[in-house]
């Protein structure tokens, strides 16, 4: 009996070892560095995520805005010989004419393409049909981003000039560039139909580049349009 209780009173007066301050420490450190990393892997879930939405949104913008534009070059309208014929000091400029050259927007330079086709888009309510003379151009809007404008019209073709009411093709725009290819299958970076140097020549074909983006990350998108049509050099 005296053993029991002497026993019952060393257990009373030991008991069971408790987690002391260094283990409590040690187990909040290895916590916190649990939750880092859990917290780290969600971000980088997000992160992934929010890439992949603004991939597919520039993706799709990117697909409707090249879709439009080979739908234009396929439908091109040029001016063929007898009814050709070089200009000279006196004559105007013909309406059918390819013109690729630049233009700076923002101190970036951006491609801008003239050419006519029968793909005429009416946005009005008039219902005229006929050959229009299309224009792409980049535009900076209010906010100073880069849009890419598609104008629009038949014939008489005014002066052209930026239009608040042009339509937008596709916007975060960060380059657009377009390569025009002979009948020879030379490359050149900028193109005029009513010029000797290309022999007053249409091109054969046009490759658009256009990379679309953001501050994070731009996507590079690319096509290259057989044209339907063709005028051969003219020598003189």
């Amino acid at each position: 009996m005296s053993s029991s209780i002497q026993n019952c009173v060393s257990r009373i007066r030991h008991p069971a070892a408790a987690f002391t301050l260094v283990e409590i420490l040690i187990a909040i450190v290895i916590l916190a560095i649990v939750m880092t990393t859990i917290m780290a892997s969600f971000n980088a879930v997000f992160s992934t995520t929010g890439q992949l939405g603004s991939s597919v949104r520039y993706y799709d913008m990117a697909k409707n805005c090249l879709e439009r534009m080979t739908l234009d070059l396929e439908a091109m309208t040029i001016s063929e010989p007898p009814v050709y014929k070089p200009p000279n000091m006196d004559s105007a400029p013909d309406a059918y004419r390819v013109v690729g050259s630049e233009t700076d927007v923002g101190g970036t330079s951006f491609a801008t393409l003239r050419f006519t086709s029968r793909a005429h888009v009416a946005f009005e309510k008039s219902v005229r049909q006929g050959i229009a003379e299309i224009v792409y151009y980049v535009s900076a809007k209010n906010d100073g981003q880069p849009v890419l404008k598609r104008a629009d019209h038949l014939y008489p073709y005014p002066l052209f000039e930026e239009r608040g009411a042009d339509p937008v093709l596709c916007e975060h725009v960060k380059s657009l560039a377009f390569k025009f290819y002979d009948e020879q299958g030379d490359e050149f970076e900028q193109w005029d139909s009513e010029s000797s140097q290309v022999g007053y020549a249409t091109p054969t074909a046009i490759n658009i580049v256009l990379e679309i983006g953001d501050d994070d990350r731009s996507d590079r998108f690319e096509t290259t349009v057989r044209l339907p049509i063709e005028r051969p050099r003219i020598e003189p």
